[in-house]
């Protein structure tokens, strides 16, 4: 028991060390020192170191467990978060993408004109309530016909997706040089594009406006810029400053100022200098009274454009006037009268020779004679072969409702204005207009 006379021999010496100090020693007899028995305490000392080592690894294991799968869960969860940030910066960039995608197919300012097809919100239906020869504009909110659907953001051809790319290309540029300057323009480029608001630089690039474009084809081409668009509707109850509100019943209307002369009321539409060789528009109204389209066509204020030379509407452009179309409101449908549209069958009435064969006549009034009434039965210059009665048939073969100017290589940055005319006082007669809607290119 070698192992055991070394403890003994260790506890002896601690003893020895201890009777010492008397204070710390209680007082035994001879007896009671010899009489303790050390041995079965030794065992169980020993006992327990052996168990106290045999567990120290399996402790230590554990504890490296532990530890391995509280840096396994760590890992896992620092993992997870680069893989959020990761899907977060992967979906900027499909973001990005999608605009800068435009920028990487446009390498100059060149190519960013090629993508100038910036489609920016609403287009109007040009052609409610109005049955037409020309296929109508395409709106961007109202369902196309009218750019429904044409923003999808991910065909390059959509007006949204490049509208983004545009506005990119012009902060970056820091100048409108980046865009177009008119829808023909941007059509050449893209003819994928839908018709619909598109943002446009002016003639010189120094600012920028929002235009609506019709893309396809109108007045027999395709890419015109449009200039005005009205329509006297719904809630839409306001003139253009200096004409006066016609109301008779649902119908509404828009003519000249109370006047008991001659007179016209006028109303201009500049456009950013744009610089066009073609016209083609509509006009749509309602005869009120006697109107005479150009009765008296010798009379010196018949063959002057600056005066009230119809009874109807005069379509000019610039200053001094300069001719574009004239919509002439006839007495009556069955009449070839002096006071009747020259084009009804019988009538002698010579056209002035500014206005040409640039003219449209219809007349609201199917009866012989007149009253001071709102004719809305038949509307003026919609080219309605049901509604082009009697004498007036001719009148409606024409290429209308549309006019169309084409000036050939003849380019200019004329307004346009539009007049609504007559040669007596409102109290007599009158042609208010209710829609009307012109483009140029």
């Amino acid at each position: 028991m070698e192992g055991e006379e070394n403890f003994t021999y260790e506890s002896l010496g601690q003893d020895t060390i201890k009777e010492n100090n008397i204070y710390e020693l209680c007082q035994t007899s001879a007896n009671e020192e010899s009489g303790r028995v050390e041995e079965p305490k030794d065992i169980k000392e020993s006992s327990n170191k052996e168990i106290s080592t045999w567990n120290k690894p399996v402790i230590i294991i554990l504890i490296i467990i532990l530890l391995s799968m509280i840096v396994i869960l760590l890992v896992s969860i620092f993992c997870l978060m680069l893989f959020q940030i990761s899907t977060r910066d992967t979906t900027r960039t499909a973001g990005a993408t999608t605009s800068s995608g435009a920028i990487t197919g446009v390498n100059t300012t060149t190519e960013v004109n090629t993508t100038t097809e910036v489609n920016t919100t609403t287009g109007v239906n040009t052609t409610t309530g109005f049955n037409s020869t020309c296929t109508t504009g395409v709106n961007i909110t109202t369902g196309v016909n009218t750019t429904t659907g044409a923003s999808t953001g991910t065909n390059w051809s959509s007006p949204g997706v490049i509208d983004d790319i545009l506005l990119i290309a012009q902060k970056l540029y820091n100048d409108s040089t980046a865009l177009p300057t008119s829808c023909e323009q941007l059509k050449i480029q893209n003819p994928n594009l839908y018709s619909g608001y598109y943002i446009l630089a002016s003639a010189n690039g120094s600012t920028t406006y929002t235009a609506y474009c019709k893309m396809n084809m109108l007045c027999g081409s395709i890419g015109w810029t449009r200039l005005v668009y009205f329509y006297l509707h719904g809630q839409n109850l306001k003139c253009p400053s200096g004409f006066r509100l016609y109301q008779s019943g649902y119908y509404k209307a828009c003519g000249r100022p109370a006047t008991s002369s001659g007179s016209c009321a006028s109303v201009q539409f500049p456009f950013h200098g744009i610089s066009y060789s073609q016209i083609c528009g509509r006009v749509t109204g309602f005869q009120y009274g006697s109107t005479d389209a150009i009765n008296y066509v010798s009379s010196s204020y018949r063959n002057n454009i600056d005066s009230y030379y119809v009874d109807g509407v005069s379509i000019t452009r610039g200053s001094p006037r300069q001719h574009v179309w004239t919509l002439m409101a006839g007495y009556s449908e069955g009449s070839s009268a002096s006071n009747a549209c020259p084009c009804n069958t019988g009538s002698s009435v010579s056209v002035q020779s500014f206005i040409g064969n640039n003219y449209f006549c219809e007349s609201g009034n199917p009866n012989s004679g007149t009253s001071n009434t709102l004719y809305t039965s038949d509307y003026l210059w919609d080219h309605q072969s049901s509604y082009c009665r009697s004498l007036e048939s001719p009148c409606c073969n024409s290429n209308g409702p549309w006019f169309h100017r084409d000036y050939g290589s003849n380019t200019t940055t004329d307004y346009i204005e539009l007049r609504v005319c007559g040669d007596e006082g409102t109290q007599n007669e009158d042609s208010p207009v209710i829609y009307y809607e012109i483009y140029v290119k």
